[in-house]
């Protein structure tokens, strides 16, 4: 073999000799590479506590993609992203709260996201008089929007299509605690308060209701003015055995609070004889009976007060004149007016004068 053969054989096998080691150093480099994006930590690596991320409703990737960097929640956003077009994640994405957890990997993170597991959120409404605060309270915690919500609310269509009429449509939401998904859409959001208050009227309580003469939506309707009369649970019962001493008389119930529902006016702090000319449905000094819907969302405590009311000979109350929220309870007009002189004398003391 002559020397410039030999030079050439060296050559050749120096060029493969060069392109084995890149091979090799591109092979392990890539294999090194694969095991970060897949098994190395990315998600909130620097972080001890988990964290919420929202997918808002119609969000694409770039949006996820966004969120995730300008949020502070991945490390590496290539990575993520190579990974999650290869998983077709970039074609999948789900609206919702989801809640990442230090140290994942992109493989963990994306898996979760992908599945559209939500972590659920709470809704807690109470003290609500009006539909436009039950809006605004339920929609607190969750991506519906208030103004979305009470447009529902107000549509006759839906009240009726769960049993109700505008006015007393309220009654459906039993205040409480709830579970939802983020992203409930309002549709959802009342079909499961729907759920929710057929689960709550059961047949025992439907049984209780119908012993006493009231409707479940009575029995709410008037539970709202015991509630708005008292907020002392241990005295409920007794109100509620005043108003129906009251209806199975067939007199009128009297209630200055549904005098201050009339008025639209939650200011008012003293009940006058003016308040009594308004002109309303609500107005339970000039229709006996009771009102064609509820004065506000009356508690669990009211309800069951109504149905386990208190039986006496009670037909007349005022609030006590030492402010202590309860009452003084009278069976005649002149015995009233005796509790009724005691607390106005208070109020004048200290000049509250409406």
């Amino acid at each position: 073999m002559s020397k410039v053969q030999n030079f050439d054989s060296m050559k050749v096998k120096k060029v493969y000799l060069i392109l084995f080691i890149s091979f090799s150093v591109l092979l392990i480099s890539g294999v090194f590479y694969g095991y970060q994006i897949i098994k190395h930590p990315n998600i909130l690596v620097d972080k001890e506590e988990a964290r919420a991320f929202y997918i808002p409703k119609g969000a694409d990737f770039k949006t996820v993609q966004d969120s995730l960097y300008h949020g502070g929640y991945v490390n590496d956003l290539v990575s993520f992203s190579f990974l999650a077009k290869l998983m077709k994640y970039n074609e999948n994405v789900k609206s919702g709260r989801y809640l990442l957890k230090p140290k994942m990997t992109n493989i963990e993170a994306i898996r979760y996201l992908r599945s559209g597991v939500q972590m659920p959120v709470n809704i807690t409404f109470n003290n609500i008089r009006l539909k436009e605060d039950l809006a605004e309270k339920v929609t607190k915690n969750i991506a519906l929007n208030k103004v979305d919500f009470l447009e529902v609310l107000n549509d006759p269509k839906v009240a009726e299509k769960n049993g109700f009429i505008s006015e007393n449509f309220m009654t459906m939401f039993i205040p409480n605690t709830y579970e939802v998904f983020w992203d409930v859409s309002a549709e959802n959001l009342v079909e499961r308060m729907s759920k929710e208050y057929k689960r709550y009227w059961n047949e025992e309580r439907k049984s209780k209701a119908d012993k006493i003469g009231l409707s479940p939506v009575e029995v709410s309707i008037l539970a709202s003015i015991v509630y708005a009369e008292s907020k002392k649970v241990d005295e409920m019962p007794k109100v509620a055995g005043l108003y129906m001493n009251r209806i199975n008389r067939n007199i009128a119930l009297q209630a200055d609070p549904t005098l201050i529902f009339a008025a639209q006016d939650f200011t008012i702090k003293r009940v006058l004889n003016k308040h009594k000319e308004i002109e309303s449905p609500y107005n339970t000094y000039k229709y006996a009976g009771l009102p064609p819907g509820p004065i506000n969302l009356p508690s669990i405590p009211a309800i069951d007060a109504v149905l386990n009311y208190k039986k006496h000979d009670y037909l007349f109350m005022c609030a006590k004149e030492d402010f202590s929220g309860y009452h003084n309870f009278a069976k005649t007009l002149s015995q009233h007016m005796r509790y009724a002189r005691l607390y106005q004398n208070e109020l004048n003391k200290a000049k509250r004068y409406k």
